[in-house]
């Protein structure tokens, strides 16, 4: 990973937790399904629909029941998703 990219999914980490409510410095390590899908803007049956179909490469932790996410794996997450344009580019 770059040094360019591994800043930028340190900033997107931190806005993530910022958006949550938690302190950018501190954030946690890891949040639930719920808070998850807030971070991402989906509904959090879209984030198991997308677990149980593999739809995206977005990584989770399972305890029991429980369904957990790393902050670092949805900044990157987003860091893939994010695009600079759509369609062609014309000269």
């Amino acid at each position: 990973m770059t040094t360019t990219r591994a800043a930028n999914i340190s900033v997107i980490k931190a806005e993530i937790a910022a958006q949550l409510g938690f302190d950018p410095k501190n954030p946690p390590v890891h949040i639930d399904d719920k808070l998850a899908a807030d971070a991402l803007g989906v509904k959090a049956t879209t984030l198991a629909v997308w677990r149980s179909t593999g739809r995206y490469n977005l990584p989770y932790l399972k305890v029991g029941r429980l369904v957990k996410y790393r902050l670092s794996d949805l900044a990157e997450f987003l860091a893939r998703r994010t695009a600079n344009h759509t369609g062609e580019v014309r000269a």
